[in-house]
């Protein structure tokens, strides 16, 4: 079983996707997949589906498009100049631990 990457990242971060067929493309995190090394990134790699209607959820069928995962390490956590940067973990003079960007040392 291969290990486990680890994921700075939380749902609602902004992130650019820095590798791949949607080089360049921004969004926030929506959600981890089960094993954590896929993320699903709000209007990045928008796919087609066909779903039969279920009346006991309340949903038409139809063509739905929605956003397929994407793997971790093709994303990064986006600055607010929109550059990429990675993420470490920092512990404060009162005991707290919080996030911190490589980049620019800046506090998230």
């Amino acid at each position: 079983m291969a290990a486990r990457p680890a994921t700075r990242l939380k749902v609602g971060d902004p992130v650019i996707v820095v590798s791949g067929a949607h080089k360049g493309e921004t969004g926030s995190v929506q959600r981890f997949s089960k094993d954590r090394e896929r993320v699903f990134v709000e209007g990045v790699n928008k796919v087609r589906r066909h779903e039969k209607p279920m009346e006991a959820l309340g949903r038409q069928g139809g063509i739905v498009e929605k956003e397929a995962s994407v793997h971790i390490s093709n994303v990064a956590y986006r600055l607010g100049d929109g550059s990429a940067t990675s993420i470490r973990y920092q512990r404060l003079d009162n005991g707290d631990k919080v996030r911190v960007s490589k980049k620019t040392g800046e506090q998230l």
